[in-house]
Formats: structure tokens, C-alpha cells, sequence
């Protein structure tokens, strides 16, 4: 198992951007896929986007689609998620999650951060 560390979550209005950031223990990092969900309250975890770990294949969630990019940075062990246009709705907990065995599936994940918190008022 990696740990994993995310940064970036706050307060923004809606229509603003926010870019998250999770950088990753390892030596292997540019093998994981890595991806990015979150849970709003009272809701079920939900995907929002995936990256393989040459940055050649990405998959987005439709409600985040044109909106979210995921990005990453294999020489700083680091995973990012660019989030513009951002809406109340997008309001939660977002988690970063690896799959160490290079596995490009947006659910399967054997390593999980802590959460960041993104909250965005009307």
C-alpha cells in the first residue's frame, strides 16, 4: 500500500476553479493509475476521473465531464485534479485513490487519501 496526501480543498464560489493536488509514497509511481472521487453527505462515494500511469488514458465521470481534468506529474510522485466552473453541486469530500497494479478501472483502487474537503456556495 502507497500513502497517499491530498491538498487543495476550500471554501470558492460557484463558477470559480480549484485545482487539488495528492502526491504519492513510492518508487513506482508513474505504474499506478491513479484516480479521484468524492462523497458528498449523505451520498455514496462517486468517481470523478481516472489517469493511467503514462497520462495516456484518462475517463471522467459525465457529471464532471468538459470541466474536471486530471493530470499528473510522475517526476514528483504527484496526481492532479483542475476543477473549473465548479457548482454547488460538486460540493464534497474528494479522495484520491491509487491502483498499484496498474489496473485502468474507475473502482478498483487498494490505497486511498484521507479526503480534502471542496465546498462551493451558490
Amino acid at each position: 500500500q502507497v500513502q497517499l496526501v491530498e491538498s487543495g480543498g476550500g471554501l470558492v464560489q460557484a463558477g470559480d476553479s480549484l485545482r487539488l493536488s495528492c502526491t504519492a509514497s513510492g518508487r513506482t509511481f508513474s505504474r499506478y493509475v491513479m484516480g479521484w472521487l468524492r462523497q458528498a453527505p449523505g451520498k455514496e462515494r462517486e468517481f470523478v476521473g481516472v489517469i493511467s500511469g503514462s497520462s495516456s488514458h484518462t475517463y471522467y465521470a459525465d457529471s464532471v465531464k468538459g470541466r474536471f481534468t486530471v493530470s499528473r506529474d510522475n517526476a514528483k510522485n504527484t496526481v492532479y485534479l483542475q476543477m473549473n466552473n465548479l457548482k454547488p453541486e460538486d460540493t464534497a469530500v474528494y479522495y484520491c485513490a491509487a491502483n498499484t497494479r496498474g489496473v485502468f478501472k474507475p473502482f478498483e483502487y487498494d490505497s486511498w487519501g484521507q479526503g480534502t474537503q471542496v465546498t462551493v456556495s451558490s
